[in-house]
């Protein structure tokens, strides 16, 4: 069987890359698996890649693998759910910051509800994105639910997720679902640049922005700027941030 997803890891990024094409990268127990393996193989990386091979980026969940169950459809989506909210967590909780590259369709929570739990997301012109999860009689997984109205607004996120309206690339750029739109034949060019930005900046300064503004979701401000207060302390004792307060003082005016 091939390898449902690849790991390379290079110059400090870790590029993961869904590969199933011939399903649009449509996940399964299997690619669900694999991709939980692959991100825990991605600490200490600088900056993680995440991609998806061939035409679409993610499909979503495998809706022929679900209609393959009969009966136990209940228990293997709780297990497909499961991993999924697993995958999503640990996107979110690697220190490094991620990166997602998208063409074609992120759809469902395996697409949209992975790319909502990245940091950083450039679109090929291509890209299209769906919720589409009550079109086929379910509910947002992967932490969309909570993640996308976070991102886009409440009442963007209620719109795509009970009537699975499409938003192409430039649509997704105007509500702020993506970070940028370039030309799908630039898009891996773009993005690994952009990770490999990341991983060559302030590793440690760029894990601790990121962690707060993730357990920011949850919190009240009064909670953050506590946990701000302490982060910005701790990295003030880094020789990281001496060095780059030195960088900066001397820098030509």
């Amino acid at each position: 069987m091939t390898e449902r997803v690849l790991l390379e890891i290079e110059d400090g990024v870790a590029r993961v890359r869904l590969n199933r094409p011939e399903a649009s990268n449509a996940l399964d127990t299997e690619l669900l698996e694999a991709l939980l393996a692959a991100l825990g193989g991605c600490e200490g990386a600088g900056a993680v890649l995440l991609s998806g091979e061939g035409r679409n980026f993610c499909a979503g969940g495998d809706v022929k693998a679900f209609a393959a169950q009969g009966e136990r459809l209940g228990d293997y989506l709780s297990q497909a759910t499961e991993l999924l909210a697993r995958c999503a967590l640990a996107l979110t909780r690697l220190p490094a910051p991620v990166v997602s590259a998208v063409q074609g369709y992120a759809a469902g929570g395996g697409g949209l509800g992975l790319v909502c739990a990245s940091d950083l997301v450039i679109a090929g012109s291509s890209a299209r994105f769906l919720l589409g999860a009550t079109r086929v009689a379910m509910a947002p997984d992967a932490g969309a639910t909570v993640t996308l109205a976070q991102i886009i607004g409440f009442r963007r996120a209620m719109d795509l997720a009970l009537t699975n309206r499409e938003l192409d690339a430039r649509e997704a750029l105007a509500v702020g679902l993506v970070n940028r739109v370039v030309a799908d034949s630039d898009l891996e060019d773009e993005a690994l640049a952009v990770a490999r930005g990341l991983a060559n900046g302030p590793t440690e300064a760029l894990a601790v922005t990121k962690r707060l503004l993730w357990e920011g979701l949850g919190s009240s401000v009064e909670e953050r700027l506590a946990a701000e207060v302490r982060a910005v302390s701790e990295l003030g004792d880094s020789v990281a941030a001496r060095e780059a307060l030195r960088m900066v003082i001397e820098r030509p005016r």
